[in-house]
């Protein structure tokens, strides 16, 4: 019994471990084994497979009177389980893939209005509407332009201004 608590606690410990050292035991071989098992040699699929095999094993021994093998048989099957969903989970965590972030280019062509006035060659605020928020940007523009105007983004000068023109109707 004490065996198969120890084996469950090092596989917790082992999990714990894979949070931190993320990806080591596959940069181990150097690369030898990419692809080869698909995942299936990470450090969180191995502590579900120890942790499952030493509390499953420990559980059956302590509550049955069935012998060490077959406590043992009952623990492998249950750490097999465990690895296999650990593996399943870490896949489908892998393939979830976010939005692109989105660049200063993808300002161009959008609409916003003027916050504060822009003087004919100066620089005013506009507030534009980048990724679904709004930003708050610096402004520039060949012909001055009120606050409260609509204007569309014609370039972007730097991370911070644009060039923009009001929008004529």
């Amino acid at each position: 019994m004490t065996l198969f608590l120890g084996l469950g606690i090092a596989g917790v410990v082992l999990l714990a471990l894979s949070l931190v050292f993320d990806g080591i035991l596959e940069g181990l071989f150097g690369g030898v084994l990419d692809g080869l098992f698909d995942g299936l040699l990470s450090l969180p699929v191995i502590a579900g497979f120890i942790s499952m095999l030493g509390f499953g094993g420990a559980i059956v021994l302590g509550t049955t009177g069935v012998g060490t093998i077959a406590a043992t048989g009952v623990g492998a099957l249950a750490g097999l389980v465990a690895a296999v969903l650990t593996w399943k989970l870490s896949r489908a965590l892998m393939r979830d893939q976010t939005d692109a972030t989105p660049r200063d280019e993808d300002l161009v062509g959008t609409s916003g209005s003027v916050v504060t006035a822009i003087p004919a060659g100066g620089y005013g605020e506009v507030l534009l509407r980048l990724g679904g928020q709004l930003v708050k940007l610096s402004a520039r523009s060949g012909v001055p332009v009120a606050r409260g105007t609509e204007i569309w983004v014609e370039a972007t000068l730097s991370s911070t201004s644009v060039s923009v023109r009001p929008v004529e109707r």
